[in-house]
């Protein structure tokens, strides 16, 4: 698998399941890197959570989950689980925005929900904040990942394939058409490329003629 996508690094275990209250423990954390949540955002936030069927998340959660991200050795360089999401969040947004690759009709409306929100002005968590800005995209994607992680994978395998073909035909890959269906079809001239070196090469360590073994009479 593309290394990108291979493994999605941990953001904080308590954004795995949901909020827990703890009446005999009043206090709960609200703020974000010094930053006040607010209501609005924090409920439009969790609408599109909804939206990727995941659970809400409350301010305590989203407090807790920023205080341990915010480790990093340098004082404002984002924790790489959140840079690792941002950089997804680059490859979907690309993807639905690739006419000749043609999301899948399953999938687009959420890869929209992540792009939309990500481009958008309306954060819940400032991005310009000190190693957690941006948390809320992060989360977004974790969110949606279960639904898009197999068309982000084919996606980015159509990518290599259309550079592929391209270098072949020595010119740039926006001056020829290659479809979901083009890509499609290469695969499979790849992977049958792929078993008949493999036949090759197994047949170069068999001898040249075996002993039978039965001999039917």
């Amino acid at each position: 698998m593309n290394a990108q996508i291979a493994t999605l690094q941990p953001l904080s275990p308590v954004l795995q399941s949901p909020a827990w209250v703890n009446p005999g423990c009043p206090t709960r954390r609200h703020l974000v890197g010094g930053v006040l949540l607010q209501a609005e955002a924090l409920l439009h936030f969790n609408q599109l959570l909804a939206r990727l069927n995941h659970f809400p998340l409350d301010r305590d959660q989203l407090a807790t989950a920023s205080r341990d991200l915010a480790h990093s050795p340098a004082d404002h360089a984002r924790p790489s689980a959140i840079a690792q999401r941002l950089r997804l969040a680059g490859t979907i947004d690309r993807m639905v925005s690739d006419a000749a690759w043609g999301a899948a009709e399953a999938t687009a409306g959420t890869a929209h929900v992540v792009v939309d929100y990500v481009r958008g002005e309306h954060a819940l968590i400032p991005a310009g904040l000190p190693q957690v800005g941006r948390l809320d995209d992060a989360i977004l994607v974790d969110a949606a990942w279960p639904q898009l992680a197999d068309e982000v994978a084919d996606y980015l395998d159509y990518c290599r394939l259309r550079a592929t073909e391209a270098a072949l035909r020595g010119c740039d890959i926006a001056s020829f058409a290659f479809s979901r269906d083009d890509w499609q079809q290469a695969r499979l001239a790849e992977a049958g490329l792929k078993a008949d070196r493999r036949r090759a090469t197994i047949g170069r360590y068999l001898p040249a003629s075996s002993p039978t073994r039965f001999h039917v009479h």
